[in-house]
């Protein structure tokens, strides 16, 4: 549909915003089995169409290519059977969940004589926005089933083929479990202003959940009128400790990094107490050196060979690439300070032998996710046991850290009397 004009554009999302409204009232009273069975459905038919998938997804590559796609972006947005094994186990995962809706958080007996339950429902319908990652296609609609929401999705130009694939097979789960297809909607156009006409959308979506770098989710926060789960740029640290563990703190920075670059879990700085550099001298650096990690640092680690000098805004910086920024602080109160002025509270790491030091770190920093000797690659929801996440939440209203099912529910009040009246 690229090339239609603004107002068909603006008819063609309000007619989604339509269906997705309808449908929501549907699945907020659907039973748990049918949406099992859509998700399982849907897993197999991503099995099924694994050659279909991975030939759209050659397309996406070979596009991506074209317009220069950084390697850790490529990478992002690359699908192979082994991520389609995961994508399969992410459906399964969740599908395996317990409900959320209609679970009872708390009750209580008044004495007036009512009796009242605060119990999770849906939010209504989801808006996702995200980039070059498919993967998210399916996350991001199954999750939102699972918690008995419509989501509309509108995935990057990068993976439209890749998306729509994915988009096709989550249809094919709801038509077998017999659910209303327009649950899962996919904007079928490149052109922006489909994205501008979501944002506006107050009639029809509940939330938009943006998923993507520093310029999609500020855009998003900026112009959107309907409420934001915002997905802020992944700026995460790891700090290595004077009480730090020699080779525990190489295992982990080196994972943080390296293991994949162009997530929101992947370290982008490095902090090291200058005790545990005296002592241990510059191992961590090079051992990120040896990887052909870019280290950009200032000072004495500058000194280091092959490290390159830091440029002020490169403390603060997503590189989502083999780089790194490097600095070191004269203990962990220093580290808080610098974390606190640079970071995106999105993910923090501390590496230490002290508990005392590591609940220091955890009390007086306020990122969605910290870790205490464990790699920051870890920030996703799967590795929570969520099964799936639609995104990492950095704000601080509703939903934070890693936001699955249950975080994509709200709660009504059930008040039972027995004729009961108040005087």
């Amino acid at each position: 549909m690229d090339g239609t004009t603004d107002v068909t554009i603006a008819e063609m999302m309000a007619r989604i915003g339509a269906q997705a409204r309808e449908a929501s009232a549907e699945l907020a009273w659907t039973n748990p089995e049918r949406k099992y069975a859509a998700l399982i459905s849907a897993a197999y038919a991503v099995n099924a169409n694994r050659a279909k998938i991975l030939e759209a997804n050659e397309k996406d590559m070979a596009f991506g290519r074209e317009k220069g796609l950084s390697a850790a972006m490529l990478d992002r947005l690359k699908l192979d059977d082994a991520r389609l094994d995961g994508i399969i186990d992410s459906l399964r995962a969740v599908a395996e969940q317990k409900d959320p809706v209609g679970e009872v958080i708390s009750e209580w007996d008044m004495a007036s004589g009512l009796h009242i339950r605060r119990v999770r429902t849906p939010l209504g319908v989801i808006g996702v926005i995200y980039e070059s990652r498919p993967n998210v296609t399916a996350d991001a609609a199954a999750l939102c089933l699972k918690s008995g929401n419509a989501v509309i999705l509108r995935g990057g130009s990068e993976s439209y083929h890749s998306s729509t694939a994915l988009y096709e097979c989550m249809v094919e789960g709801l038509r077998a479990a017999k659910l209303p297809e327009h649950a899962v909607q996919m904007v079928p156009t490149r052109d922006r202003e489909a994205v501008a006409e979501m944002l506006r959308m107050t009639q029809y979506i509940d939330v938009i959940v943006p998923r993507g770098g520093k310029g999609l989710v500020g855009l998003v926060q900026k112009e959107a009128r309907v409420p934001v789960f915002a997905h802020l740029e992944g700026i995460c640290h790891v700090y290595a400790d004077r009480d730090a563990d020699l080779e525990k703190a190489r295992r982990v920075v080196l994972n943080a990094k390296t293991r994949r670059t162009g997530i929101c879990g992947s370290a982008e700085c490095l902090l090291i107490d200058w005790q545990f550099y005296t002592k241990h001298g510059a191992v961590l650096i090079e051992d990120l050196l040896k990887a052909g990690v870019e280290v950009r640092t200032e000072g004495e680690l500058l000194k280091i060979p092959g490290t390159v000098r830091a440029e002020p805004e490169d403390f603060g910086r997503e590189f989502l690439d083999m780089k790194i920024a490097a600095k070191l602080v004269d203990g962990v109160d220093e580290a808080i300070a610098h974390i606190r002025k640079y970071g995106s509270q999105h993910t923090e790491a501390i590496l230490t032998e002290n508990q005392a030091t590591a609940d220091r770190f955890f009390q007086r920093l306020d990122s969605a996710i910290l870790m205490h000797n464990a790699s920051t690659q870890f920030a996703d929801g799967g590795e929570f046991g969520m099964g799936a996440e639609i995104g990492i939440a950095t704000g601080k209203m509703h939903a934070r850290g890693p936001v699955g099912a249950e975080q994509l529910t709200s709660f009504k009040y059930l008040v039972s009397g027995d004729g009961t009246i108040r005087s």
